[in-house]
């Protein structure tokens, strides 16, 4: 897939910068927004693909780069990484700032995320009530952290019954909790282990816990394009 992207500056409502890779549709006209979240290994040329896989679908895609550059494929240093991102400061100043920039191109913006960009978008869904929509991949933060009555976004989620690193127990427990709460959700469910849309989630230098499925990843990216179709078009333009 060609890439459709470059990398963009950005501010945070606090006056810091930020930097991001922005891919752009073909034809920019009315063209809904899309806040990429990335994984714990960074802002690498897998998750770049993410956003050109969107953007030739119609959309404004941006990954805003959460590690500042940095990127790894070690486990223990993808760990050290994450841990070391305040949560709560990445939801209200970095996704905020980007979100701010997609909306100077799109009038309508949904947030996704894979892993720990699963868990910061559904703490974006409940702190951002100008998303439109959410697409949670395999990631949830603990749930004590969310407050479903605050998330008001259609939301679809993807989840592997293998995961290792996200028991689908819990997953089950999560759209309990969203479905109590009123929340317009569809969660999906697919026999592999957690990663299985990261296609290089296969090999040496990546953790034995992953693995990738081509046959679930465009199941899940068909259901992922007809479900941002029916929620970030707007249907009365002709």
């Amino acid at each position: 897939m060609k890439r459709n992207g470059t990398m963009v500056g950005f501010k945070r409502p606090d006056g810091g910068e930020l930097e991001g890779y922005l891919s752009t549709p073909d034809d920019q006209a009315g063209a809904p927004g899309v806040l990429v979240l990335q994984e714990w290994w960074g802002l690498n040329d897998q998750i770049r693909g993410v956003a050109d896989r969107l953007a030739s679908a119609g959309y404004f895609a941006l990954v805003p780069d959460l590690f500042r550059g940095k990127t790894t494929v070690e486990e223990e240093e993808a760990n050290h990484l994450m841990n070391s991102l305040d949560f709560a400061e990445v939801t209200s100043q970095d996704v905020t700032g980007a979100l701010q920039y997609l909306g100077t191109k799109a009038n309508r913006t949904a947030a996704m995320g894979y892993c720990m960009g699963g868990a910061l978008t559904l703490l974006a869904l409940c702190s951002h009530p100008s998303l439109s929509a959410g697409v949670v991949w395999y990631g949830f933060p603990p749930l004590e952290y969310l407050d479903p009555a605050k998330i008001h976004a259609s939301l679809i989620g993807h989840w592997a019954i293998q995961d290792a690193f996200f028991p689908i127990e819990t997953v089950d427990e999560l759209e309990r909790r969203l479905l109590k709460a009123g929340a317009d959700v569809r969660f999906h469910r697919y026999l592999a282990h957690h990663g299985f849309t990261n296609e290089t989630a296969v090999g040496p230098g990546r953790i034995s816990r992953t693995q990738f499925d081509p046959v679930w990843t465009e199941k899940a990216w068909d259901r992922t394009f007809t479900f941002l179709g029916r929620n970030m078009w707007d249907r009365t333009e002709t």
